[in-house]
């Protein structure tokens, strides 16, 4: 089937054709995915940046896109022009979607038909963020969201994948299957841009003493001391602590 890219700012990814059912992810504003299977109010779809697979609701999508910019702001909010001002709406893009520009001013890009983002809350489609501490502290104190990818609220996994997708760089969704992942990149502990793994939950090391990750029992995103995080997780978990990889190895 054709190539479909995603016209709303997020969509929630189900494990089942039904809103009901348990949200396992999101996808973002602009992104590429493929129509597998239709239902009467879903369809299954397989995401072209992670091969994601679930189901999203029923809906007319972008089949020709071709993003050149994309988001560099933790949230862009969205504006309409009515009789040459610009005024604010209560929607957002969020960081790393993909947009077109259709019409531009000095302050704003239209981006879909009266639908504008100011100029200074997006980058070039191949900007390289290499200040990753920069993009995980953009989230601290978001919610912690089973499934969640943005400022509304965002899980462990998808804090450490955003920063590989605001570059473009392939970063699998799950932990499960980042620790696969990262395992082929092993490389010895240097503390800061660890990444550090335990049976369903991952984190980052910030310097030597600093880990930043999306703590459920905290409900938010937080920085914890390195050694103090460790031993409580540990302990939670009952198990070792995985340190697989170092962000600058992938």
């Amino acid at each position: 089937m054709k190539n479909n890219f995603l016209n709303k700012p997020v969509a929630n990814i189900y494990f089942k054709p039904s809103h009901n059912s348990e949200v396992v992810s999101q996808i973002l504003y602009g992104e590429k995915f493929k129509i597998l299977l239709k239902r009467k109010k879903y369809i299954k779809i397989k995401t072209h940046y992670d091969n994601y697979i679930g189901y999203i609701k029923k809906g007319k999508f972008l089949e020709n896109f071709k993003p050149s910019y994309k988001i560099s702001k933790i949230k862009s909010r969205i504006f309409f022009k009515r009789n040459k001002r610009f005024l604010s709406s209560n929607h957002y893009l969020y960081y790393g979607s993909g947009v077109c520009k259709r019409n531009a001013n000095k302050k704003y890009i239209e981006f879909e038909k009266n639908k504008w983002i100011k100029k200074s809350d997006i980058k070039n489609i191949d900007h390289h963020e290499k200040n990753y501490i920069k993009i995980f502290k953009f989230f601290l104190n978001t919610k912690y969201l089973w499934g969640g990818k943005t400022c509304d609220g965002i899980d462990c996994s998808a804090l450490i994948q955003i920063y590989f997708y605001y570059n473009r760089i392939f970063f699998p969704r799950d932990t499960k299957d980042q620790i696969r992942f990262c395992r082929r990149k092993r490389s010895k502990s240097r503390l800061k841009g660890d990444i550090v793994f335990w049976k369903g939950h991952v984190g980052i090391c910030l310097n030597k003493s600093r880990f930043i990750h999306a703590y459920g029992p905290k409900k938010k995103v937080i920085i914890m001391p390195t050694g103090q995080t460790i031993k409580l997780i540990d302990k939670t978990a009952n198990l070792k602590v995985k340190k697989v990889s170092n962000i600058s190895n992938i």
